[in-house]
């Protein structure tokens, strides 16, 4: 009997269904110690098993320690469906507009969805042409409904005023502070707040010419004075009578830093020469022949003989500022 001649190859080991490639690149990519492990236990060589090792190692780290994607707002809540019917608006539960100019606020009142009536919050009862003078400080559902809307009444007062209290209660107008003393600058910065149409700096001294920089100059006197209501700031300007640093401050206003020298006085002449009488050869300064001189205006109110007009006894330019021909009125 004659057997054929043995196979001059050996035969090949059997692969499991484990050691087939395209599975274990699969669990290489999507579960990498599985793949790992089925990948050393595979006919594969040295080389490839190093080389899917590393790869898989690295694409395992980069998936174990990234963070995982943020879920955004819009992913996790339902969009609202655009068919949805909105509310329609009411006066309790209506925007706020306080606070905001009455023709703005109005507009925003009719793109909200409601009519909209103003009235003045004060206690003048001012009605209101010009709905861009006036700004909203108060905001009530309206008595009587206009139209098939519902209405908003609106208390305002003119821009340029504070809000009152309560609606229907006077304006608090603001106050002029007292500045008397003070520097030109800190004066400036006290009295800001009101929002004056101008500050203007003035010499308390008539004969005094400020320089171009006073802010270290002292006020003497102030006007408007202190404590008075600034009912019309847009249209009111503070002066400010100030003296140089070291000067001091007159005891008037309208007062010369160096007076006019006093003339002479005559023998004869009442030593006073405060407006009595006198005489100089015979004849009474009452009736115009005399001499009677007088410093100032103080002097002038102190006898009684204020004002004194051109031609009277005692009549001098140092006291006429204005030159009238009325002095000390």
């Amino acid at each position: 009997m004659t057997y054929p001649p043995p196979y001059p190859y050996p035969h090949a080991p059997v692969r499991r269904w484990w050691q087939h490639p395209a599975l274990i690149i699969t669990l290489l990519v999507i579960f990498p110690p599985a793949g790992i492990a089925l990948a050393w236990i595979s006919p594969w060589d040295q080389t490839k098993k190093i080389i899917a090792t590393v790869l898989s190692g690295i694409w395992f780290l980069i998936a174990l320690l990234s963070d995982p994607p943020k879920k955004t707002e819009t992913d996790a809540k339902p969009q609202a469906s655009a068919s949805a019917p909105s509310p329609s608006p009411s006066p309790s539960g209506s925007p706020s507009f306080v606070g905001q100019n009455l023709k703005a606020a109005k507009t925003a009142a009719s793109s909200a969805g409601y009519n909209a009536i103003s009235h003045d919050a004060a206690d003048s009862n001012t009605s209101q042409w010009d709905d861009d003078n006036w700004k909203v400080c108060f905001q009530t559902p309206a008595a009587k409904q206009i139209g098939k809307l519902p209405t908003l009444d609106f208390g305002v007062v003119r821009n340029e005023v504070p809000c009152p209290d309560k609606d229907g209660d006077p304006i608090p107008y603001p106050k002029t502070p007292k500045v008397v003393g003070q520097t030109f600058a800190k004066a400036s910065e006290a009295l800001k707040p009101l929002s004056l149409q101008k500050i203007e700096p003035q010499s308390a001294y008539t004969d005094v010419t400020l320089p171009a920089a006073v802010n270290d100059w002292t006020v003497c006197f102030q006007e408007p004075e202190e404590g008075k209501e600034i009912q019309r700031p847009k249209t009111t300007t503070a002066y400010l009578k100030l003296t140089a640093p070291g000067t001091a401050c007159p005891q008037e206003q309208h007062t010369k830093l160096h007076p006019d020298p006093t003339p002479p006085s005559n023998g004869d002449e009442d030593s006073g020469t405060t407006g009595g009488s006198s005489t100089s050869g015979g004849s009474s300064s009452t009736g115009g022949g005399g001499s009677v001189y007088y410093k100032n205006c103080t002097a002038v109110r102190a006898a009684g003989a204020a004002p004194i007009r051109r031609g009277d006894p005692g009549y001098g330019k140092h006291l006429d500022r204005d030159g009238d021909g009325i002095a000390c009125e």
